[in-house]
């Protein structure tokens, strides 16, 4: 049976003193420092933590809504209004305080929820030990007395006490910068004042197996653990994005005008001498009208709308903010093995060392795949399907796989006999032998060395992934080591065909039209990796291989990466050079991979790309999380990103062209008019109705072409949008003005209800032109987007007309006013739509 635990936080309590140096204690002490979880109520506690954490959430969205400096300014004007005898300011204050909280919170409640249950869907676990079951539970889930289950691949989710293991080999790079993996051993109590890289007998929370398996007990969790301290005290906030140094420059610029044009105001109404109450309450209203408080909700919506949409399509995205960055990706560095190919590999040649096929070779192959305990990978699989592994054969020891040498040794027995096996990368394995296995007998390497070698560069210029295979007898019971992969007999070759993929050509040309560069970093030698280019249509000039890269200078990194396309013979720590020189030269990199080697590039990356299959390591590191391996997968996320930018930014020009407009025509109203052109409520009022529209912004649709390039966030070109299009809103408004004013001769309460009208109006118009750098009606808005927008700009309208229009101070507007407003919208749509020839955005 396989449950889960909720990720919230649990509440901390202090961890035992005993536990502080828990290395030193034996495995049952260990064990006594922590009471045997009840299985039976567990479930239920479980259910009861989901709630109780739901509720968290979303209380907290409700007190960050109510207690936003915004929120509280207005709470403060509403307790002036209401002091001072103006209840009906001081309430209509009050209820729009109420409904613009309860619609904020509503909206990011619900994208709260939708990206909780999308990183719940991809969620990295362990297997833990309950009674005589094991459960999945997520890494972060894990507390202290759980007894974990850990393979090739998981994550280490605490610190923990090891009470079995089976050649245990850990990666602890991320906390001792050691390369190599570090053995492990469910040995004694070791001495109080052992180094943090010598205390064998523990695992340390974030580091990862690399093979072998293990038991172990979880100690410390989270903050408590090492890990936890190091990153606490080194705790930096990572590099802010540009879409998140956009947003707030955004935000800061709109602050400094509304601080400089709301003083203007408050001074122009003092000097008047309007009252000091009416004119505080009309500035702080105006302060509220101009900062879009709403950004924060519209950004959060807009990313969780562009998530759910990306999970539709089977991309999981675990960071709302890699969004941007996945739709402004330059580069995707990507491994061939799922993506370029098929996945599909298999065993289609087995040869001995003359190139002959040989039953021999596949069950020497079988016994060494089978008996491993390492990280089950596509070479191991395949030579088991096409040979079982023989019953009764038993793995006697083992030398994991690394990524340094580059091949497995097991020691196997079978009817009595024993033989250590090692297969691996061609060069690797042959370096170690001396001898070959002919059919004249065992005989010297040397002589036929380079026969052997050209045999394998013509089997990899065919495009077959090559490895070797070489053995020795065993006719000792000491643990085997590295030391003893010397003096082997050669046996042959295992050929595998992994066929590129039929669309993989088509894919590579879709990211190619959207601006993306595609580079292939693999662990193949050079002469399969040169196969692909003709297949993909790409021009390769040259396969680079991972050492061409040792000894060069930062600028010659630089300069062989910008011109490969294709790198071969690749380490882990190669990737992470090719991806970090990438970055250096200002690209945004993405690096898609599933295996423990790929990790640090995962995490070097600008979007990180893994998939749902993916070691849990690999899956920890990412950003992003494919449910389906295929690079078209990956140009339909970016294509997704570029639409959620595209429908943020899109809010950005329309509110801060609006907001600057409707401040600069307050300013001169209020200068030339003999009394106040909107009262707070009513600006409020208009403020909250045009927030309705705005947070189904992320529905809409977004024109092609914007979608073929990458968004970038340019705030001089906000800035001349804002100012450009401002001003024609202001052009308009006092058009308006004297319209009313001259021509009609409205009193104060026609006015502002006219003012109000069409204020309503053109905002809608601004939205359903300003949308599109194309002419209006050749770009379709998004149709619950258009028709909510339609329904609350009637709304404006015919709210004047109703009771509640009367509460809110407004009067019924004459007719032939109403019509010539209606023009005054039109003529301004029409000059939005002549404006855009001259504004490119």
């Amino acid at each position: 049976m396989t449950t889960t635990r909720p990720t919230h936080t649990p509440r901390r309590t202090p961890p035992d003193p005993a536990a502080a140096s828990f290395w030193a204690l034996t495995v049952d002490e260990v064990a006594r420092l922590f009471p045997a979880p009840d299985a039976i109520a567990a479930p239920l506690a479980l259910a009861r933590a989901r709630g109780h954490s739901r509720l968290r959430s979303w209380a907290g969205i409700v007190l960050r809504q109510l207690s936003s400096p915004i929120t509280m300014i207005l709470l403060v004007a509403a307790l002036i209004a209401t002091a001072t005898g103006d209840n009906v300011d001081g309430g209509v204050i009050l209820l729009i305080v109420v409904l613009s909280a309860a619609l904020g919170a509503w909206q990011e409640g619900r994208a709260a929820d939708a990206v909780a249950n999308l990183l719940a869907s991809v969620a990295v676990t362990v297997r833990v030990q309950h009674g005589d079951a094991l459960v999945d539970l997520p890494t972060d889930a894990v507390r202290p007395g759980d007894r974990v289950v850990l393979g090739a691949g998981d994550i280490v989710p605490a610190d923990c006490r090891l009470v079995e293991t089976d050649d245990l080999q850990v990666d602890e790079s991320s906390l001792t910068g050691e390369s190599f993996p570090v053995a492990k051993q469910a040995g004694g109590p070791l001495p109080v004042d052992t180094p943090l890289a010598q205390r064998s007998n523990i695992l340390f929370n974030g580091t990862s197996v690399v093979s072998g398996k293990a038991v172990a007990i979880a100690v410390l969790v989270g903050a408590d653990s090492t890990f936890g301290h190091i990153s606490t005290a080194l705790e930096t906030r990572a590099e802010p994005t540009s879409f998140e140094t956009g947003i707030r420059a955004f935000g800061m610029l709109l602050l400094r005008v509304m601080v400089v044009m709301v003083a203007a105001i408050l001074l122009i109404n003092l000097v008047l001498g309007r009252p000091l109450i009416d004119s505080l309450l009309f500035a702080l209203a105006l302060a509220v009208g101009i900062t879009p408080q709403m950004l924060p909700v519209v950004v959060s919506v807009s990313l969780a709308a562009g998530a759910r949409r990306m999970a539709r399509q089977d991309v999981i995205v675990k960071r709302l903010d890699v969004i941007e960055d996945l739709g402004s990706m330059s580069v995707l560095c990507t491994d061939k093995t799922g993506t370029i190919t098929a996945g599909s590999v298999r065993v289609d040649r087995a040869l001995d060392a003359a190139g002959q096929p040989s039953e021999r070779m596949l069950d020497l192959a079988a016994l060494n795949a089978g008996l491993q305990s390492g990280y089950p990978n596509p070479l191991d699989l395949a030579v088991l399907a096409r040979r079982p592994l023989p019953p009764g054969a038993v793995s006697l020891d083992e030398v994991p796989y690394d990524f340094t040498r580059k091949r497995l040794t097991v020691v196997a027995e079978v009817a009595g006999q024993r033989t250590m096996i090692t297969k691996g990368a061609f060069d690797g394995v042959l370096a170690c032998c001396s001898r070959v296995d002919t059919a004249d007998g065992i005989r010297p390497l040397d002589p036929i060395r380079a026969e052997i070698a050209d045999r394998f560069r013509r089997l990899s210029a065919d495009g077959y992934r090559v490895i070797g295979l070489a053995t020795a007898p065993v006719d000792s019971d000491r643990p085997l080591q590295v030391v003893d992969e010397h003096d082997l007999v050669f046996e042959g070759f295992l050929a595998f065909l992994d066929p590129v993929k039929e669309d993989a050509r088509a894919s590579l040309a879709e990211l190619a039209a959207l601006g993306i560069r595609t580079k292939i970093l693999t662990g193949d030698n050079r002469y399969v990796a040169a196969t692909l280019a003709p297949q993909l249509g790409i021009d390769a000039g040259r396969v680079a291989v991972g050492a061409d890269l040792a000894g060069l200078g930062q600028a010659q990194v630089h300069e062989l990466v910008s011109r490969t396309s294709i790198f071969a013979e690749v380490e882990p720590s190669q990737k992470e050079v090719i991806v970090a020189a990438l970055r250096d030269a200002g690209e945004t990199v993405g690096f898609l991979g599933d295996g423990i080697n790929d990790a640090t590039a995962l995490h070097g990356a600008d979007v990180g790309i893994s998939v749902d299959t993916a070691a849990s390591v690999a899956k920890k590191a990412a950003a992003v999380v494919l449910l389906t391996k295929e690079l078209a997968v990956v140009a339909t996320g970016v294509r997704l990103g570029r639409h959620t930018f595209s429908n943020t930014l899109k809010y950005v020009r329309v509110a801060s062209s609006a907001n600057f407009g409707n401040i600069l025509s307050m300013v001169v109203a209020a200068a030339t008019l003999p009394f106040l052109p909107m009262l707070p409520g009513q600006i409020l009022l208009l403020n909250f109705l045009a927030d309705i529209p705005n947070t189904l912004v992320s529905r809409d649709n977004v024109d092609h072409e914007r979608l073929e390039i990458a968004g970038v966030w340019d705030m001089r070109q906000v800035t001349r949008f804002m100012i450009m299009f401002g001003l024609l809103s202001t052009v308009f408004d006092l058009a308006t003005f004297a319209l009313m004013r001259w021509v009609f001769h409205t009193d104060a309460a026609t006015f502002r209800t006219g003012w109000f009208i069409e204020s309503g109006l053109t905002q809608f118009v601004a939205m359903m032109t300003l949308r599109t750098s194309r002419p209006a009606w050749r770009s379709r808005p998004d149709g619950v987007f258009f028709w909510v927008s339609l329904l609350v700009a009637a709304a404006t309208v015919t709210l004047t007309f109703t009771p509640l229009g009367a509460l809110a101070q407004f009067v019924a507007v004459p007719p032939a006013l109403l019509l010539a407003l209606f023009a005054m919208v039109l003529g301004y749509g029409l000059a939005n739509e002549a404006l855009k020839r001259f504004v490119r955005f």
